[in-house]
């Protein structure tokens, strides 16, 4: 009964005010966590193009966007220049991870790799990865060796990266069991460990869920514990702040259904990666989301390229 935290770091706000935070409130209960920082510019400001995305009005809607991400951050990278991350809060990253949680990489710059790596060529996509993981080994003296992709997108140049790129494992999608991914056939020689729970930003706004009772919604979920291992991605800028008081119910709940809670890597380090199943996976939706993400799909059972 595993239950992974993985915390994706977006902002330079979330960075500097929502890390500390988590920090200090899983000290409080004795857990660590995995988390995953945006190490370049912060863009928030860019996302308003998204505008134009179906279902992205309504999520905004619901989910107090202002709130949670405070009007300065967004305004980053339109009205306001992009603060480089790494650069103004490298001392977090240090600090999250001589409190003995694990670190990794989560993008050089969110908007641009969310709204972008979907189109993007080989070259294009390289680059990216290579400017968030050489700023990791700048601020943290060794090479990441987790990736957990901003926004759960991806494309088949990203992922053949996260084999060539040396990490371990990676979180980049959602579904439901750790897996090795086949795109169109390829076989991807990187363990993945998907989200397999729904986020709380995904909850809330829907079927009388609010911030008061989500985190009762989600424990209902996890009740049952014949469903197996859960990975659950929770955010810097929502849990790590207004939403910290549902995360420390969630921590409460899932201690007392008997879950044990820790970083993905203990989860990666309690299975055999060679002897996982290959399943499909590419773009697919997820309820409460806009747009379409990496998704976990059935078990693939032809036979595979090797690139």
């Amino acid at each position: 009964m595993r239950l992974a935290l993985k915390i994706d770091v977006d902002t330079l706000r979330g960075t500097r005010e929502g890390v500390p935070r988590l920090v200090e409130l899983l000290r409080k209960h004795g857990v660590t966590a995995t988390f995953l920082f945006s190490l370049g510019p912060d863009h928030t400001g860019r996302a308003i193009k998204r505008v134009f995305r179906a279902g992205f009005l309504g999520k905004v809607r619901r989910t107090s966007v202002v709130k949670h991400y405070g009007v300065k951050t967004l305004l980053y990278g339109t009205v306001l220049p992009g603060p480089d991350i790494g650069r103004r809060a490298a001392d977090v990253l240090q600090g999250v991870r001589d409190a003995g949680h694990e670190t990794g990489v989560h993008c050089w710059d969110h908007i641009r790799w969310q709204d972008g790596v979907a189109q993007a060529d080989a070259q294009w996509t390289l680059d990216e990865m290579r400017r968030a993981c050489e700023r990791y080994t700048d601020i943290l003296r060794e090479p990441p060796r987790t990736h957990g992709a901003a926004g759960w997108q991806m494309n088949v140049h990203a992922m053949r990266f996260t084999q060539r790129l040396g990490f371990d494992y990676c979180s980049d999608g959602r579904g439901t069991h750790p897996y090795l991914p086949v795109w169109n056939a390829e076989l991807v020689r990187c363990p993945q460990l998907p989200t397999t729970l729904p986020t709380l930003d995904e909850m809330i706004g829907l079927d009388g869920v609010t911030e008061e009772n989500v985190a009762a919604h989600l424990l209902e979920r996890t009740q049952d514990s014949g469903t197996g291992d859960h990975v659950f991605t929770l955010h810097a800028e929502l849990e790590g702040m207004r939403l910290a008081p549902a995360f420390e119910q969630l921590l409460f709940g899932w201690k007392a259904q008997g879950w044990t809670l820790g970083p993905t890597r203990a989860m990666f380090e309690a299975v055999e990666p060679m002897a996982l199943p290959r399943c499909e996976t590419g773009p697919g939706t997820i309820a409460g989301r806009s747009g379409t993400l990496l998704v976990q799909g059935p078990e693939f059972l032809g036979e595979v390229t090797l690139n």
